[in-house]
């Protein structure tokens, strides 16, 4: 609704003098501030959204491969992307490491880009790199999981802050989350879930099989570790010494790179997040 009221841009694919007019006399109101109009023919319409939701795809994906290689050579991923975010040239946005994009347009953009690629012989490697990457990320953080606790979860629970793709919404398509979950309910494990807003979305995802908590920290209560998937406000400044003292084992799972390593690793936390030092680095600093 907000994008729509205030929006950047209005892309208006179009092949009919009348229907523009229409269109733009339709969005006149929400224009005031300057923001242009674009009017272009159909298929150069339709190819502005998914090339724009492709790019802005490819973003976060190599925002991702980048705090990969990071945590490889003992790099702060979180640094790196001040640094290329001071580039007026690259700017700030969608660079982000974490879980990868989720939602109803990313993914579904970017398949549908790739399909008219396929059936026009054009070339999509950059499009299939994204989405390879994209999912690969997922699993990149259960191993992590797993390489922790094992690969046998039977007796393991795990607390989840955050179902949805993003903060401030109830939508779960494609979200992070679903693979995560699933992936430790196969390997035997219990889950015990918090979101402010994606109940009723959840329980079309997974009916019973998690646990569904009334709060962030009713979810911790007899967990062995805390796994953030979702980046939500509420999220950002938590108790740790209750976390702490919740927790069997005191070890959190950051997908969203929300909180300081050091201050946690001194607390006694063990911290675990995206293309940041291991905590044995940095007790090394």
């Amino acid at each position: 609704m907000d994008d729509f009221l205030k929006p950047d841009r209005v892309v208006i694919g179009s092949n009919s003098d009348r229907a523009t007019k229409i269109m733009q006399e339709l969005y006149a109101p929400f224009l005031r501030t300057g923001n242009p109009v674009i009017i272009m023919d159909v298929k150069s319409a339709e190819m502005t959204k998914y090339a724009a939701n492709s790019f802005l795809a490819v973003k976060i994906s190599y925002a991702n491969e980048i705090a990969n290689i990071c945590e490889k050579v003992g790099a702060d991923a979180e640094m790196v992307r001040i640094g290329m975010c001071a580039d007026k040239r690259i700017g700030s946005q969608f660079l982000f490491p974490g879980l990868g994009y989720g939602g109803s347009c990313f993914p579904k953009d970017v398949k549908a880009l790739t399909k008219t690629a396929i059936d026009n012989g054009c070339d999509y490697t950059m499009l299939k790199a994204a989405d390879d990457i994209n999912k690969k990320q997922r699993q990149i953080f259960i191993d992590k999981i797993l390489s922790r606790f094992g690969s046998n979860l039977l007796g393991k629970t795990f607390a989840v802050w955050g179902l949805a793709f993003k903060p401030k919404t109830n939508d779960m398509r494609e979200a992070p989350a679903i693979t995560i979950i699933n992936a430790l309910l196969e390997h035997g494990a219990k889950i015990q879930a918090y979101d402010p807003k994606a109940y009723d979305c959840a329980e079309f995802y997974f009916g019973n099989s998690i646990s569904y908590a009334k709060s962030s920290y009713e979810a911790l209560q007899n967990a062995d570790a805390l796994l953030l998937l979702t980046e939500w406000n509420e999220f950002r400044r938590p108790d740790f010494d209750k976390i702490k003292d919740m927790l069997k084992q005191p070890v959190i799972f950051d997908g969203r790179n929300q909180y300081d390593a050091k201050r946690l690793s001194e607390r006694g936390i063990e911290y675990v997040c995206v293309g940041r030092p291991t905590e044995r680095e940095l007790l090394t600093v």
